[in-house]
């Protein structure tokens, strides 16, 4: 294998090599997006779980008795 050769096999590696870091790039900021978002409706979702929680918690009636007891 010539000095040329080993060069070109190890440019075409190289370019090969930033393809994939490019992509692996892209994966990793889609990911990272959807993380994102589902902390945030994870965060929601415990609010409106504590609301909820509070709100029946808060409700009157259900341990008192009716009036005419």
């Amino acid at each position: 294998m010539t000095d040329t050769d080993r060069l070109d096999t190890l440019e075409t590696r190289i370019v090969h090599q930033d393809v994939v870091i490019e992509d692996l790039n892209k994966t990793v900021i889609a990911q990272w997006k959807e993380i994102d978002r589902l902390t945030r409706q994870v965060a929601r979702l415990t609010e409106q779980y504590a609301n909820a929680v509070q709100a029946m918690s808060s409700e009157p009636g259900e341990d008192t008795p009716p009036p005419h007891w």
